[in-house]
């Protein structure tokens, strides 16, 4: 089997470093595998210079493989490359909508087994790529009083044992409480899907099918299918909100009739203002916003 270079976080903790250890003791009975930690985009790309012909294994969660594709696609290295993915993140949603492996051993062994497949990319406007999810509207709300949540938790207790994860569920909380609701126009492949006179609760543009460690927002996509799902929800009453939400936890809200979902290859967002959540990483306020789908950008193995 080829050579591996596995590239890992190198802030992670003592319980991923464990987990770690116990795919790279899988890997290292089939063939040579150097590891590389990396904590900026710096050293992220001085690694990947020195790669060569070796396999990329990404040990991290969704964050770290949106890290290591952006990357490489800054690099024009995407198109040939062939990734694995040894979870160990929080959400790993991007890992769950393929089915890879939730144990890092037994992801070690579709390092080792799988087979490569091609894998669908969102790209927007000026080039920044979403593997797994963008969305707009209540969603993106409450990651962003999460974060902010997380960085007040964060300093509650001693280095990396604190009260920060409680960030998200409380942003979760808060945003269910007292959700925004945005006007925007939402167009897919030319097609206007809702405009500005109808408020929505938020749009979600899925390649992959979950969020925030496993809320399966557009639970129909398939990052291999050569298009995207949209999700927009238009349930902004009170008791419209409860019912949209409970139907979250079964993956069936997008059957509701005040929610639209269907696929396409360009979706346009404009109006607001509204934030964004893409792959976890919070901006704006935005007025208009624009993504499409590159078909087969790369490959990832998968069982």
């Amino acid at each position: 089997m080829d050579p591996l270079l596995v590239i890992a976080n190198s802030g992670a903790g003592t319980s991923d470093e464990e987990r770690l250890a116990a795919a790279l003791s899988v890997l290292r009975e089939h063939t040579s595998v150097e590891v590389a930690a990396t904590a900026n985009p710096g050293e992220l790309d001085g690694v990947l210079h020195r790669a060569g012909s070796r396999r990329i294994v990404v040990a991290g969660g969704d964050g770290s493989l949106h890290a290591v594709i952006a990357a490489l696609h800054r690099r024009m290295e995407l198109k040939d490359a062939v990734v694995g993915l040894i979870p160990l993140g929080t959400g790993n949603d991007f890992a769950r909508g393929t089915e890879v492996p939730l144990d890092p051993a037994e992801a070690a062994h579709v390092i080792l087994d799988g087979t490569p497949r091609p894998m669908d990319l969102i790209i927007d406007e000026v080039g920044e790529i979403v593997v797994n999810s963008v969305h707009v509207g209540a969603g993106a709300n409450a990651s962003r009083r999460g974060h902010r949540w997380k960085e007040r938790l964060g300093s509650i207790g001693v280095g990396k044992v604190n009260l920060g994860k409680l960030g998200y569920p409380i942003g979760a909380a808060l945003t269910a409480w007292n959700p925004p609701i945005i006007r925007v126009r939402v167009e897919v492949d030319g097609e206007v899907v809702v405009d500005l006179d109808e408020p929505i609760l938020m749009a979600a543009v899925g390649n992959g099918t979950s969020v925030g460690g496993g809320a399966e927002l557009t639970p129909e996509a398939d990052p291999g299918d050569g298009r995207f799902d949209v999700m927009v929800s238009r349930s902004t009453g009170p008791v419209a909100r409860v019912m949209y939400a409970a139907r979250i936890g079964t993956a069936s809200h997008h059957r509701r009739d005040d929610v639209t979902y269907l696929r396409g290859t360009t979706v346009s967002v404009s109006g607001g203002p509204f934030w964004c959540s893409a792959d976890g990483e919070i901006y704006g306020p935005e007025r208009q916003r624009t993504w499409r789908l590159e078909p087969a950008a790369y490959h990832l193995l998968l069982p």
